[in-house]
């Protein structure tokens, strides 16, 4: 299980946009070695406090305190750096390319040197060994030389999440990476996060209840940008107020 401290942690998180307030006073923890799912309904501000993490928004008011920094307001490639990945809603892959150059394409933006521009890229053993490592975590070293425009969906899922990987994060911020997929390929990427959170501090958008339940160390949900619930899957199962507003009574929650 994870440690105590959170590597991750916002407090009072706000998010405007104008009149409409899409993330309200949110405060979660996210902790190494823990999957840390949020749930609600579409618009309940899930996506948007993704973006507040990831940099990708800056947010009206609240911390967002990475390895006891307050990140609030810093740049997507500053947050990235810092060792905070995400993937997307609709997959962000370099679909010409194969699989090991998008993976070698991440691990570039981690290189501590310039890249000269006459040296082949194939030269760089450093990069090459990450993006390697990327490809095996997810699984994908024996599509190394697939270009990714062949892949299936759930592939190309996969390999969002391993050029995430090779950019070497802590925590890992992914966006319904199960939208879209088969039984199989469902049960293929929940094997795959179930892996990943040993090693990183992972929060979770996802719509699919069983890999929900499958996954969650911790359950937050969320309703019209504001926490209503959040603790243990079991604890957040037995909340009258999560199953009137969100999961849809008793019997869905223990079938």
């Amino acid at each position: 299980m994870s440690d105590k401290t959170p590597i991750l942690r916002t407090k009072g998180l706000t998010k405007r946009f104008g009149g409409l307030v899409a993330v309200s006073d949110v405060s979660l923890d996210l902790h190494i070695g823990e999957v840390h799912v949020v749930i609600g309904p579409n618009g309940a501000g899930k996506s948007t406090l993704t973006n507040l993490l990831s940099g990708d928004l800056p947010p009206t008011s609240g911390e967002v305190v990475f390895e006891g920094q307050d990140i609030a307001g810093c740049t997507a490639d500053h947050i990235s750096r810092l060792g905070i990945g995400r993937s997307y809603q609709k997959t962000n892959i370099f679909l010409p390319f194969t699989v090991f150059e998008n993976c070698r394409l991440a691990a570039q933006s981690r290189t501590p040197h310039a890249l000269r521009v006459f040296h082949r890229a194939e030269g760089y053993q450093d990069i090459n060994r990450l993006a390697q490592e990327a490809m095996a975590a997810a699984g994908l070293s024996h599509r190394a030389q697939r270009v990714a425009a062949t892949l299936s969906h759930g592939e190309q899922r996969q390999l969002e999440i391993a050029m995430c990987l090779a950019t070497q994060p802590r925590v890992l911020l992914l966006d319904e990476p199960l939208a879209g997929m088969g039984p199989h390929e469902s049960q293929r990427m929940v094997e795959l996060i179930k892996g990943l959170g040993a090693g990183h501090a992972i929060m979770l958008i996802e719509h699919d209840m069983d890999a929900v339940f499958a996954l969650a160390h911790r359950l937050t949900v969320m309703v019209n940008g504001e926490v209503l619930e959040s603790g243990t899957p079991e604890a957040v199962r037995s909340s009258p107020a999560v199953q009137q507003a969100y999961l849809g009574g008793e019997e869905l929650l223990h079938d």
